[in-house]
């Protein structure tokens, strides 16, 4: 049952190793299992944009379980209800997109938290989490294997960093370029100088305030700047759009020329 209080994403993020992984848009276990097996360092559960239920994250978690990959839920927004229910089904890192200012973040670390530090609901000894009670003083002793990313993606979000990263209980950022790119009005085009420009300097401000940093990157060269400037999660692949390239792909060789689907 000790193996259930540790976190080795956690422990990682603390160096300077860069872990790279799969962002999952496909709400599936048996497509969670192949990318589980596929040997990422860890893969996030995308429960903001694509349409996760508690029930199908349950699923992922599940089939996930077996292997070394670390799986970690992206929540649908901050909520205390919503991450409440994630961490009793047995998540441990956690994701909570546009988090714009310090106010939000330590609503967060709240909601990470059980009481008097934070909010928590404590129906444990019933949850996935402690195994159905199975793990000895679970509530004391949970914080420390537990994981709070919260992501910077926008212009606000990004003028507030060094205040945010400075909050104990976050353990690290995760800067989204496409919506940081469209929020400094470029409409998700991350190749543009000013956009590189800031998402350096957050990884920089953060990575020396001691926290972790994760960026979504699937441009390889974009990937390799961002680990040249300290970032340690680096999302390399979409579970979705590997897909969609692949079978692609595939048509193009047999098909060639042919008329693309438009809608």
């Amino acid at each position: 049952m000790e193996k259930v209080l540790e976190n080795p994403f956690k422990t990682k993020w603390k160096t300077n190793e860069v872990q790279y992984g799969v962002w999952l848009d496909i709400p599936s276990a048996y497509t969670a299992e192949i990318a589980a097996a596929c040997g990422y360092d860890w893969l996030v559960l995308d429960g903001e944009h694509c349409p996760n239920t508690i029930t199908d994250l349950l699923s992922q978690l599940r089939a996930i379980a077996p292997y070394p990959t670390h799986p970690i839920v992206r929540v649908l927004e901050g909520d205390d209800a919503r991450i409440k229910q994630i961490l009793d089904i047995g998540a441990k890192s956690i994701v909570v997109p546009m988090v714009d200012t310090a106010e939000q973040a330590r609503a967060m670390v709240r909601a990470m938290r059980y009481p008097p530090e934070g909010v928590r609901g404590t129906a444990a000894v019933v949850a996935r989490a402690t195994r159905w009670n199975r793990v000895p003083n679970y509530m004391d002793r949970v914080d420390e294997s537990l994981c709070l990313i919260l992501q910077a993606e926008s212009v606000t979000g990004m003028a507030n960093l060094e205040e945010v990263c400075s909050i104990d209980g976050v353990d690290g950022i995760f800067i989204g370029p496409v919506d940081l790119a469209t929020s400094m009005g470029f409409k998700g085009d991350v190749s543009r100088p000013e956009v590189q420009s800031e998402v350096e300097r957050g990884i920089k401000l953060a990575r020396a305030k001691g926290k972790g940093v994760g960026v979504f990157a699937l441009n390889p060269e974009f990937a390799d700047k961002c680990a040249a400037w300290g970032a340690n999660m680096i999302a390399i692949a979409c579970d979705a759009l590997a897909l969609s390239s692949a079978l692609e792909e595939k048509l193009d060789r047999f098909r060639p020329g042919r008329k693309k689907l438009l809608y």
